[in-house]
């Protein structure tokens, strides 16, 4: 705790009142949106631990089938095939806020609708089940591999936010706060001390005046 550099008069006594009173005020602010920014957070990290296994899963499974089928399939074909995409794909991206923080929403765009079957564009002839099945998976898995990325970077940007307001909080718990009213408790002290040695000094004036008249 330190006291301020300031002196001490009553107006800058009132000066300080106000400025703790707004850092108390604005210290219940943080710590309620920090309260409110863990809830949603851990929200937000099973949401992405439980999409993460899921992802985890279907991919490992989609890569089984690709394995397979590459094992069965001369390369060069398969290097033919993912040449050429079976429909373009755009991304977008806008915002939306969670608490002040301004968080990516990640759309795709499909050269053709999404609820329809993608065509692959290759000769069955060439193919097996096994890799048939791949790509079908590996298609089905992009939007929830969209889904964990703005997820995850959601998490990411809460867990920033987060640790930008506990050190607001604690600059104002155990630093300013304190600080203000130290120094609030040092300007009474010294103002109390003066009036003290006013009223001695007008005492002691009186005294000697009623000398004068005896």
């Amino acid at each position: 705790m330190a006291v301020l550099n300031v002196k001490p008069t009553r107006m800058e006594l009132a000066r300080l009142k106000s400025q703790l009173k707004l850092s108390v005020r604005g210290h219940k602010l943080l710590k309620d949106k920090q309260d409110g920014l863990m809830k949603e957070f851990i929200i937000k990290v099973r949401q992405t631990n439980e999409l993460r296994k899921e992802v985890i899963g279907l991919l490992g499974h989609a890569m089984q089938n690709f394995s397979i089928a590459k094992s069965l399939i001369d390369e060069k074909f398969i290097e033919e095939i993912m040449a050429i995409p079976a429909q373009s794909v755009s991304l977008d991206i806008d915002y939306r806020n969670i608490l002040s923080i301004r968080v990516p929403r990640m759309h795709f765009n499909y050269s053709q609708a999404s609820d329809q079957k993608v065509d692959l564009s290759y000769s069955y002839l060439n193919s097996n089940a096994e890799l048939d099945v791949a790509f079908e998976e590996l298609v089905a898995i992009m939007p929830k591999l969209l889904e964990f990325a703005e997820l995850e970077k959601t998490c990411q940007l809460m867990a920033a936010e987060i640790e930008r307001t506990r050190r607001r909080v604690n600059a104002l718990e155990y630093r300013t706060i304190p600080d203000l009213e130290d120094t609030i408790y040092f300007i009474r002290m010294k103002l109390e001390e003066s009036a003290r040695a006013t009223t001695s000094r007008l005492i002691k004036i009186k005294e000697l005046d009623s000398e004068d008249i005896i």
